[in-house]
C-alpha cells in the first residue's frame, strides 16, 4: 500500500527548494560570497529532500542530511556519490555536535559541489509521477 502524499507539501517544498537554486545561481553570476551561496544551497540541498519525500508520501524523522537520505532512501535509488555528498554537509554544518558547532568558511569549489548537488538531485524526481500526481490533484 502506498502513502498518502500531501501534494500542496509537496508543491510548496519543489517550489521553495527551486528558489532557493535559482538564488544561489544568481548569487554566483552576482560574485557574492561563497559561504552565501553555500548556505542558500545547502538550503535548496534540504528542501529538495523534503520535496522527494512528500512526493512518496515518506515522512522523515529528522531534517537532518543523514535522516533525510534515509527516508529518500526508502522510496527511490540515490547514486552512491550524490548520496555520499549530500550525508556529507551534517559533517561541514558541525549537525552532530551542539557543543563544537562551527562549519567553517565554504569556499567556491564548497559552492560549487553543492550546487552541483542541487542538480543532480533535480534528476532524481520523476516527472511522469509528479504530472500524475498533478492531474488528480486538480480534480
Amino acid at each position: 500500500m502506498e502513502n498518502y502524499v500531501d501534494f500542496q507539501a509537496f508543491e510548496k517544498n519543489y517550489r521553495d527548494a527551486a528558489g532557493y537554486h535559482r538564488r544561489a545561481e544568481q548569487f554566483v553570476e552576482e560574485g557574492k560570497q561563497p559561504g552565501l551561496i553555500f548556505n542558500v544551497a545547502s538550503i535548496a540541498i534540504e528542501r529538495y529532500l523534503i520535496a522527494l519525500c512528500e512526493l512518496y508520501g515518506a515522512i522523515p524523522f529528522n531534517h537532518n542530511y543523514n535522516s533525510l537520505m534515509r527516508t529518500v532512501e526508502e522510496v527511490i535509488e540515490v547514486p552512491s556519490a550524490l548520496n555520499q555528498s549530500i550525508r556529507s554537509l551534517d559533517s561541514i554544518f558541525g549537525i552532530c555536535s551542539i557543543d563544537d558547532y562551527f562549519h567553517g568558511n565554504p569556499d567556491s569549489s564548497d559552492t560549487s559541489r553543492a550546487l552541483l548537488m542541487c542538480n543532480e538531485i533535480l534528476q532524481l524526481f520523476d516527472q511522469a509521477r509528479i504530472s500524475l500526481i498533478r492531474s488528480f490533484s486538480e480534480n
